[in-house]
């Protein structure tokens, strides 16, 4: 078995854990399509761990995708240059702080994808959050000493020379989709709880009528156009109602809801899987 690569980012929602479990069912879905479209990109451990020709990764979030090109486009110059942050007089608040009013107010776009970095390893949990004039406002994590992801990186941005980095809404992204496609949708996850919604991972957020549109979206792409789509999210009766067209198996995943990470629950997760009849019998 291959081994399997980790995002050189922190990040909330990540499906490390699962890529055996979304490799088979995109593999099983579309024996033969060449190009994986990603939506909703994260930090990447879907890309990272599939073997496709060509990838289309996608996300809202500016500074994700700014990152991603700046480290594909000169990975040798931006690791090097990222490394100098990661020092023990950079690993207190007073610097942490004084690092995100710089990257706050920076219009450069190297610049902002060096602290982007810097900020994901040292701030809080490894959120990315956001308040509602675009300011970022994740507070520092006190950590002994962040982990600079160099053999991460070097990695990435290896398997980077393969793909298309966009910044679009997700129905932008459905419009663009080439053929010979497989689309994997891990969108914002509908909340558990009237307290559990975080929406803030990128100025507008991810609201409930997104969700059921994007369930549209997805048996349009696979009924119409014939191009699979996968989607994960929490398994909840409204969930499965809004994938009602689709194709659902429930997964258990461990979360983590202590930040130090000594306290797990498993939750229920689904799969949902839009393919046309027969589509894969025919190949």
């Amino acid at each position: 078995m291959q081994q399997k690569s980790r995002a050189f980012l922190k990040w909330a929602g990540g499906k490390y854990s699962l890529v055996e479990d979304i490799n088979a069912r995109l593999n099983q879905a579309s024996l033969h399509a060449d190009t994986l479209v990603e939506p909703f990109v994260g930090a990447g451990s879907v890309f990272l761990n599939s073997n496709f020709k060509h990838y289309i990764l996608n996300d809202i979030n500016a500074d994700l995708i700014n990152l991603y090109k700046e480290l594909k486009r000169s990975p040798d110059e931006f690791i090097s240059d990222a490394r100098k942050l990661f020092v023990d007089l950079n690993n207190h608040a007073d610097a942490y702080y004084d690092y995100r009013v710089q990257f706050n107010q920076s219009r450069d776009v190297y610049e902002r994808a060096i602290l982007f970095l810097y900020m994901n390893r040292h701030g809080y949990n490894g959120l990315c959050r956001y308040n509602l004039k675009g300011i970022f406002n994740v507070p520092f994590g006190k950590y002994k000493k962040p982990y600079f992801p160099e053999k991460e990186m070097f990695y990435f941005a290896s398997k980077a020379q393969q793909a298309t980095f966009t910044c679009l809404g997700y129905g932008e992204v459905f419009n663009m989709v080439p053929s010979n496609a497989v689309i994997y949708c891990d969108p914002p996850y509908v909340p558990l709880s009237k307290t559990a919604s975080f929406t803030s991972y990128a100025k507008g957020g991810f609201n409930l009528d997104d969700q059921a549109n994007l369930a549209n979206l997805a048996e349009k792409a696979a009924f119409e156009h014939k191009t699979p789509v996968l989607i994960s999210n929490h398994d909840t009766v409204w969930t499965r109602k809004i994938y009602s067209q689709s194709s659902i198996e429930q997964i258990q995943v461990k979360r983590t809801i202590s930040p130090k990470g000594g306290s797990r629950n498993k939750v229920a997760e689904l799969m949902a899987m839009y393919i046309a009849p027969k589509q894969t019998m025919n190949k």
